[in-house]
């Protein structure tokens, strides 16, 4: 029996999850869970990445032990494919040594790039990437101001430098991943190719950029050290690398999903939308497995709460804190929300002193308990959906009847009612595992896999516990 192993890399921890068929069901198993966050280091935020590629190791000699310990002798790791969040990347020499640190994301270098020699206007209707403050190309142009593009000879974003070690070859990189790729602001969202005249305007070094590569494709097994060290061997694939790409190819092409965890990402699979409407909504346009792309809002998703539980110094379980928002409904004034996506909502030093101050901004009740600070959380967010929704069928042309959840958020049943209740649409939540079942899907896909070649909606269907809710009337 073939297993595919899924390493999914967030920015707080990452996973290893097999993957295999049985009868009609794709079965996950998750075999390895370790922690992961950036450091600071001198000042800047940045990733270690050896010890995530340490963590990576350790997962793989985990997965080799849990096959051999399953029941056939004929069981076999067949492929890896790792995801990531996007933006955040490695430059290397010539040599393929690492240019170091590995900043991250979070990290405030890129403020002084902002207002670059093209504007956001005119980029946007070349690669139609939104505006964020962590984007690949302000953190580049951070990077050439350093002096750190002179020696870099490739740039490879993060699942693609891990998947290269991995087979041991980060010299001599053929291409660079299309659904990655398409997160940086640098690549044409029409042609799905880098765009050059980005690049030549922004005086960027063309070599660091390879041809792009649609997924699935095999980049070659795992390196004689590493089958060494792990006791495993196996072909390493570049999957729809960005994690959402990957949770997406779980949804049925043409339905409107939310992937729901730390961050909301709501939107549909098409074609590339950039006009001046799409800009001014905060919509983006990221690739989809297919080639086509993923027209998407970033919201603020599940990261609010998160902090506000912390702040209340994790007293609480997320399951007690829904109980309390559900009692807190029943009393609620009429429209009391807030708009959980300004920006004073990114990244605060503390979020509950940021939710009551804008009730206060807005002459609204201010809530102070821990029941009706998840509800105000909880409230804020579906009608964030509600707005973004209505924007997004403004701006296609087209009505959407119901919306798939997916991911660790589709577990959050009342976020789902109040989804449902706000938007108007049924809501169909599941696999909370979206991100690592398309993952395994894609490395079928490469792998000629006969339980996908009808596509994937059936074994998606006939594998996860897909609930149904609707609006309460």
């Amino acid at each position: 029996m073939d297993y595919y192993l899924a390493i999914d890399l967030g920015a707080s921890g990452g996973r290893h999850i097999l993957g295999h068929v049985e009868g009609r069901k794709l079965l996950l198993e998750e075999v390895y869970r370790f922690s992961n966050s950036p450091i600071r280091k001198d000042g800047s935020l940045i990733w270690d990445v050896d010890l995530i590629y340490g963590e990576i190791e350790e997962g793989l000699k985990k997965s080799g032990k849990w096959i051999k310990n399953s029941r056939a002798d004929e069981n076999k790791l067949r492929s890896v494919g790792i995801d990531t969040w996007g933006v955040d990347y490695v430059l290397l020499d010539k040599d393929g040594k690492i240019i170091e640190p590995v900043f991250a994301y979070r990290d405030s270098r890129t403020e002084p790039y902002f207002k670059t020699s093209l504007p956001y206007e005119e980029l946007y209707k070349i690669s139609g990437i939104a505006f964020q403050p962590f984007n690949t190309i302000y953190q580049v142009l951070s990077d050439r101001a350093a002096g750190r593009l002179d020696k870099a000879e490739y740039m490879l974003q993060l699942p693609e430098y891990f998947s290269q070690r991995l087979s041991g070859n980060l010299k001599n990189k053929e291409y660079n991943e299309y659904t990655m790729a398409s997160t940086t602001a640098l690549m044409n969202a029409e042609k799905k190719i880098w765009a050059e005249e980005i690049l030549a305007k922004l005086d960027l070094p063309q070599r660091l950029f390879k041809p792009l590569r649609e997924p699935p494709y095999d980049i070659g097994c795992f390196s004689r050290e590493l089958q060494e060290k792990t006791g495993v061997n196996a072909r390493v694939v570049m999957i729809a690398s960005h994690d959402t790409a990957s949770a997406v190819a779980t949804v049925e092409e043409g339905s409107l999903y939310i992937s729901s965890g730390t961050w909301s990402l709501l939107g549909v699979v098409g074609q590339p939308i950039l006009t001046d409407a799409a800009r001014e909504a905060g919509y983006t346009n990221e690739g989809a497995h297919n080639g086509r792309i993923r027209f998407l809002k970033n919201i603020m998703g599940l990261w609010v709460l998160q902090s506000v539980r912390h702040e209340l110094n994790d007293t609480y379980s997320f399951a007690e804190l829904e109980i309390m928002a559900r009692e807190t409904e029943k009393s609620a004034p009429p429209g009391w929300i807030i708009d959980l996506n300004l920006s004073r909502f990114f990244a605060p030093q503390s979020m509950i002193t940021e939710i009551k101050d804008e009730y206060h901004r807005l002459g609204k009740k201010i809530p102070e308990s821990p029941g009706e600070l998840a509800f105000s959380v909880y409230s804020s967010l579906a009608n964030c959906y509600k707005t973004a929704i209505l924007d997004l069928e403004k701006i296609t042309g087209k009505e959407y009847p119901a919306i798939s959840v997916i991911g660790g958020g589709s577990k959050d049943s009342y976020l789902n009612a109040l989804t449902a209740k706000y938007t108007g649409k049924t809501v169909f939540a599941g696999p909370a595992e979206a991100t690592a079942a398309g993952n395994i899907l894609l490395q079928m896909q490469a792998a000629g896999d006969p339980a996908v070649k009808d596509g994937f909606s059936e074994l998606v269907k006939s594998s996860f516990d897909i609930k149904e809710y609707k609006e309460r009337r």
